[in-house]
């Protein structure tokens, strides 16, 4: 399954190397997004999600390992049909001035250039990532102890000494090595915490020159990776992917004739090479496809959310029925802009919370003070519950 972004020659464009170096992080996220709905149903695969770093490292180091075997290429890479080859510069020399310079010969990967290629696609990643985390801890902690002050203050068991001596003794043992452990670490998370924002930009300032520098055609590697294994990624012709699936053809036939032992252990291990073929041969298929259906779940999701955030316009509910009126309570006058405690207009009007009748403000003041009570409804008050109206300002 290959991917032709354009261009001609055999020097990959630049959208073509920045889409491969691109694919590993939106695997990630792909496969990272379908745990995480898995792991609603299931509650062990929040495990998984634990130890996230582990996991997708060991599968980038089977899929990088087996793809620079057999394809000179990283995964991503061979998706989009390109190679690693090693490069060997030369002085060209010649009797005229304008001759002279470099020419380059590419070769084929050695053994060396191989394990250090898996070692900056697979550990330098990982290793970065683990310092992110650190970093984006060790700064959550700094700012709430800006915030908040710093209020871990906790109990020494050493200073707690209490019954049996040899358990105290024990005790005060693995408190002091559990101590000098998390001194160790919190040292090591405070280095971490001091020096990875300078590694971080002069790793992203590297990489956006060796990118520029690419784009402008001024340099033929595309990282600093690759310029210090000195190795440049070329588009495959069709007779090197010829060459390829023979050569694939050629190593799984050596490794079955290297099967030994009885004919029924013989097929049992021949049966488990051809389901691991099987699962390397249609592993970029799959998480390719992983990739398009996590888009595709993003995509219908986030449009999901924003119909569910959309503000509904519904009708006003109906007002809530009056209070009915105590048979021992005060009646309320034919005129409703009367206060039923003086029978006259209502001066400064204020509404009694706890039934909505309107009063003058001094008269319900006084009742409410000495009976605790709404003067209408006799229901339960207090001053508190009293509330000033402003319907004429």
């Amino acid at each position: 399954m290959l991917f032709q972004v354009g261009g001609q020659g055999t020097r990959p464009t630049f959208f073509e190397m920045a889409a491969a170096q691109q694919l590993p992080s939106s695997l990630r996220a792909a496969l990272t997004y379908s745990f995480g709905v898995f792991a609603l149903r299931r509650s062990f695969i929040h495990k998984i999600l634990d130890y996230e770093d582990e996991f997708f490292s060991l599968l980038m180091l089977v899929l990088e390992t087996h793809s620079l075997r057999t394809t000179d290429a990283s995964f991503a890479e061979s998706l989009y049909g390109l190679r690693r080859r090693g490069v060997n510069i030369r002085l060209k020399t010649s009797n005229a001035p304008k001759d002279s310079g470099e020419e380059i010969h590419h070769t084929g990967l050695q053994r060396r250039q191989k394990v250090l290629s898996v070692a900056f696609l697979v550990v330098l990643p990982y290793l970065k990532s683990k310092m992110q985390s650190i970093y984006n801890k060790e700064r959550e902690a700094t700012l709430q102890a800006s915030l908040w002050g710093d209020n871990d203050d906790r109990f020494d068991d050493t200073d707690y000494v209490g019954g049996d001596n040899n358990s105290s003794f024990s005790r005060e043992t693995s408190a002091i090595e559990a101590s000098a452990r998390a001194r160790w670490m919190k040292r090591l998370q405070k280095t971490v915490f001091a020096c990875y924002p300078w590694l971080h930009a002069g790793n992203e300032g590297l990489s956006f020159s060796y990118q520029l520098l690419y784009l402008l055609d001024a340099t033929g590697f595309y990282s600093l990776g690759l310029h210090a294994l000195g190795i440049h990624v070329c588009r495959a012709t069709g007779q090197e992917l010829m060459d390829t699936s023979s050569r694939i053809s050629k190593i799984r036939s050596r490794e079955r004739e290297r099967l030994r032992g009885s004919p029924w252990l013989k097929a049992l291990q021949g049966g488990l090479l051809t389901c691991g073929y099987a699962v390397l041969d249609y592993a970029q298929t799959g998480l390719i496809a992983a990739v398009f259906f996590f888009k595709m779940m993003e995509w219908w999701y986030q449009s999901a959310e924003e119909r569910m955030s959309a503000p509904t316009v519904y009708p006003p509910p109906p007002p809530p029925p009056p209070p009915k009126v105590a048979k021992e309570g005060i009646p309320l006058p034919p005129d409703r802009t009367l206060c039923p405690l003086c029978m006259q207009q209502r001066a400064n009007p204020s509404v009694m919370a706890v039934s909505g009748f309107v009063f003058c403000y001094t008269c319900i003041f006084k009742y409410a003070s000495q009976y605790k009570r709404c003067p209408v409804t006799l229901m339960p008050a207090t001053v508190d519950q009293i509330r000033r109206l402003f319907h004429d300002v």
